[in-house]
């Protein structure tokens, strides 16, 4: 009694008239999972579930925990005992057959969990049949199980048999009974008295059996089953689940050679449903099914359709009355045919012209979904963006159109659509009939051909007469953004796409501006060969219209700019490059130095520059080892300006972080030339983060130490010991006030910083009084829950612990500072592995990624050989520390036992399987609780 009340109490707490507080829920939840895994849930629940006095919610759980301990814990139950249990189940479901339905699921899926695990049950598919398959009232009851029976098999993987006990089993409870259950259900479907309701339960079933392949559709279609349910078609409460069979029955159809009598039983059948598009087009739910079966039917027999147009392509016809529907929801369902229709097409030399036409009709029909609504038209915002995102999936449909058509004719097709619509006057004239067409041409972009000297120049002679309405301004200057390869192979238009792409940026609309930034860009990128002549006016174009463009648009022009000059050969594009950089650099020194209070005006434009010189830089990249002439002092230079920048500015966030990512494209544009400016680059970072947190200045040290670690100057070398310490002291000081999951990005700049070092300077990283701090909050990281952390926490703790220094028997003569290496990792090891060794086996069956396993195992090993007896010590505590939720308690006993015996008997690599065992087992047990108790 005192279970049943422990049960109901913690049930009470999701009462929603008590509005329980969130702790409360979390820890009736938690409770009611532990009682679920334990072994007097079976007895507790028994008496629930067949109490008339238990509450709903109490029957309902106890239900489903005898689900769930059928998958997890049906080892928990003598085998004597498990023909009871199974009878228990039986009564129950007698018990319950009229209701509620979800206490009907949760005992049908255990009855089937106890089928697959239970060999001794000979007949479950029987008993079932002789239990409540005679009884009208009890039929229901009876498909729910037959229904779940299939899809239990072959989906819940959670049930402990191995492989070739599924497969005996799958063979006696499936396969073996697999006409029975056909010929019961022909019998259920016309029997006399038999509701809708009954009938929709036998096609769910039958589909059940279709899908899992065990009841071949030739049998099928020799019974009732066949003709009823496309009868059933005609009936509101069965159109569904008609559907769905008609579906799966197809699909068990597409091994077309071996099914021809039953495709030539179906095919007449789809296409007498044909009128019924027409006639029940007011009824999308209806033509929603029939689009569903006209496309299976397409996809399945697509080579059928091609080798028999007279007799199959009505099929064809349909599907393309489902893509010209008006409920743009329906008619992706036909795209997929479409699609793989397209690809088979465009593999043969010759194809009847009834596809051709078929494609140009279906071409016409996506333009005109294409069109926005009329201006008039309400549309709320989500509707808009989802049409919007919608068009994009249509696009791809016009480039299967372009695989049968051929590009050329469809982007003529598109042309003409155009031409016609301008010449009706602009009165009768709408802007949505223009930017369908062009959206069409942009989507069909792709295929286009770079030699095309047919469509392609007439859309590029269109486009400067074009209305001056800002959707079709967008539009074209994105056809001219998807053309530019094309542009690249016809340079005499390079001159006429610039006037009408720098016009765009006088546009107001703000994505018309944005649509003339991603064309030139493109532009520039495709072209650049072509565009170096006209970059003085590119200058003169970025000096007088930039300040007006918004920052996105003002940094795509100089990306674009940048393509240009990397086009250049080298001593001309280092003074072009110098020439731009310049100009921004004067932006952000004219801030500094301003003798007026800077505004937060002035601060933004200092941070626009230095973004839009980190898109160049990035563009660029570098000229090599040798730089022209024009950059020799201009590393010096720039860093003069920038050190400025960040001494006054640096307490910016936004600031110091776009100031490091110029740095970042420095280091690689200058190389070895940096070195004079490098030392007091790593001061200022260090200082930078002394004063600030901020992460950037650790992530831009890290990047200095692996590019210029190796070098062997004392000043180069003191900055980095200089960083590493203060930039831990920091750390250290910041984990104080704050835990480390509320500074992620420090943490993780400031690890993947350390494992810069280890490789590089490993004499300043191990002999460093800052050593045994940085091991400490590299610990900190592993209790982090976030994956990139954690991973930089383990690769950083596995370059530690698996260093040179370490190796007992080198095979060659180890330097001699390996030896203080090895004293330093010993000393933090001895006094921080208990703490280690914790947050490894507690992240392994908590929150650590699934994929850092085999890091976990590299770690441990290396910990078994090096601090056995160690190991071995640490290891009943931090076990005992584990939470049994995570971690089972015969989980941690074995885990312990097989850890014990490697190490003592010096098999390390067995330390493995002891680790993956425990993660396995702490996975499951994961599993099982993430299913909710209240939610199985």
């Amino acid at each position: 009694m005192a279970e049943i009340h422990a049960v109901l109490s913690a049930l009470d707490v999701f009462n929603p008239d008590r509005a329980p507080d969130k702790a409360s829920i979390e820890q009736a939840n938690a409770w009611l999972q532990d009682f679920q895994h334990s072994p007097d849930a079976w007895a507790t629940c028994n008496v629930l579930l067949l109490s008339p006095d238990a509450p709903a919610p109490a029957k309902i759980f106890a239900a489903q925990t005898f689900r769930t301990k059928v998958t997890y814990d049906l080892n928990q139950v003598d085998p004597v005992n498990l023909p009871a249990l199974r009878d228990t189940l039986l009564a129950a479901l007698e018990r319950y057959h009229t209701g509620p339905r979800t206490i009907i699921v949760q005992l049908c899926l255990a009855l089937a969990g106890l089928a697959l695990q239970l060999p001794s049950w000979t007949t479950p598919v029987q008993t079932m049949i002789d239990s409540f398959g005679r009884n009208p009232a009890t039929v229901p009851t009876l498909l729910q199980f037959l229904t779940i029976l299939p899809e239990e098999l072959n989906n819940n993987h959670k049930i402990p048999i191995t492989d070739d006990e599924y497969r005996e089993r799958q063979a006696y409870l499936l396969t073996a009974n697999s006409k029975q259950v056909l010929d019961l259900l022909a019998m259920y479907i016309q029997a006399t008295g038999v509701t809708a309701a009954v009938q929709s339960q036998v096609f769910d079933c039958l589909r059940s059996w279709l899908i899992a392949g065990e009841v071949r559709a030739a049998d099928l279609v020799n019974t009732p089953l066949f003709a009823y349910a496309f009868e059933a078609l005609a009936s509101d409460n069965l159109f569904d689940s008609a559907v769905d069979v008609i579906c799966e029955l197809i699909h068990e159809t597409q091994e077309i050679d071996e099914n021809m009598p039953v495709i030539e039983l179906i095919v007449p059948r789809l296409i007498a449903l044909k009128p019924n598009l027409v006639s029940q087009q007011e009824e999308p739910d209806k033509i929603r099914g029939y689009a569903r079966i006209f496309s299976e039917a397409g996809e399945t027999y697509r080579m059928l359709l091609l080798q028999h147009p007279d007799t199959f392509f009505p099929i064809v016809e349909a599907i393309g009355e489902c893509s010209a529907y008006q409920d743009l929801d329906i008619v992706p369902i036909t795209f997929q045919f479409w699609m793989r229709l397209a690809q088979t097409i465009g593999k043969r030399p010759s194809v009847s012209p009834l596809f051709v036409d078929a494609y140009q009709a279906l071409m016409r029909v996506i333009i005109n979904h294409l069109h926005f609504p009329p201006d008039s038209t309400s549309v709320s915002g989500q509707e808009a963006d989802d049409f919007r995102a919608f068009r994009h999936v249509m696009g791809d449909t016009l480039k299967d159109c372009c695989l049968v058509l051929r590009t050329d004719t469809c982007l003529l097709t598109t042309y003409q659509m155009i031409t016609t619509a301008l010449s009706r006057g602009p009165q009768a004239l709408s802007w949505q009939e223009i930017e369908a067409p062009l959206f069409a041409m942009r989507s069909m972009g792709a295929e286009i051909d770079p030699l095309d000297n047919d469509a392609v120049p007439k859309i590029m002679d269109l486009i400067p007469s074009l209305p001056n309405h800002p959707r079709v301004r967008y539009a074209a200057l994105l056809i001219i953004s998807r053309y530019t390869e094309w542009v690249n192979m016809h340079p005499e238009y390079i001159s006429a796409q610039l006037q009408y792409v720098s016009a765009g940026f006088e546009d107001q609309d703000v994505e018309v501006c944005g649509a003339a930034g991603q064309a030139l860009k493109y532009l520039c990128q495709d072209c650049k060969r072509h565009l170096v002549e006209f970059l003085p006016q590119l200058h003169t174009f970025l000096a007088s219209t930039g300040p007006k463009l918004f920052q996105d648009d003002r940094r795509q022009v100089y990306e674009a700019i940048a393509y240009v000059i990397s086009a250049m050969p080298m001593a001309r594009a280092a003074e072009s490059l110098r020439t731009f950089s310049v100009d921004i650099l004067a932006q952000i020194h004219a801030v500094t130095t301003k003798t007026t209070p800077v505004t937060k005006e002035d601060l933004q434009n200092a941070g626009n520059g230095l973004e839009n010189l980190e898109g160049m830089l990035h563009v660029i990249q570098g000229f090599g080892e040798e730089l022209p002439p024009a950059c020799q002092s201009s590393c010096s230079e720039a860093w003069t300006v920038l050190n400025a920048f960040l001494a006054k500015y640096g307490g910016d966030y936004d600031m110091s972080d776009r100031a490091t990512r110029v740095i970042r494209h420095g280091i690689t544009l200058f190389g070895n030339a940096a070195l004079p400016v490098v030392p007091t680059v790593v001061a200022r970072m260090s200082f930078g983060f002394e004063a600030t947190g901020y992460p950037s200045y650790m992530w831009i040290a890290g990047k200095l130490i692996d590019r210029y670690g190796n070098e062997e100057d004392p000043d180069l070398r003191g900055s980095f010991r200089e960083v590493y310490e203060r930039s831990t002291n920091g750390v250290v000081g910041l984990l104080q006030t704050k835990s480390p999951s509320d500074i992620p990005d420090v943490m993780e700049d400031y690890l993947r910083m350390l494992a810069i070092m280890v490789p590089i300077i490993p004499d300043i990283f191990f002999e460093s009084s800052a050593f045994p701090l940085a091991f400490r909050t590299a610990m900190a990281a592993l209790t982090m829950v976030h994956s990139d952390i954690i991973f930089a926490s383990l690769d950083l703790f596995l370059l530690i612990l698996t260093h040179d220094c370490l190796n007992p028997q080198p095979s060659v003569p180890p330097p001699p500072k390996f030896v203080a290496y090895r004293a330093a990792i010993h000393g933090v090891v001895e006094k921080d592995g208990f703490q280690l060794l914790s947050y490894l086996l507690n992240g392994l069956v908590g929150d650590f990624p699934e994929d850092s396993v085999s890091v976990v195992v590299s770690i441990f090993r290396a910990i078994a050989v090096l601090w056995g007896p160690q190991l071995l010590s640490w290891q009943p505590l931090v076990l005992q520390q584990l939470p049994n939720a995570a971690a089972p308690p015969e989980a941690q006993k074995q885990f312990l036992s097989d850890v014990t015996r490697a190490v003592n008997d010096k098999e390390y690599d067995k330390v493995k399987y002891a680790i993956l065992g425990l993660n396995r087992a702490s996975r499951k047990a994961r599993e099982r609780r993430r299913t909710g108790a209240l939610g199985v």
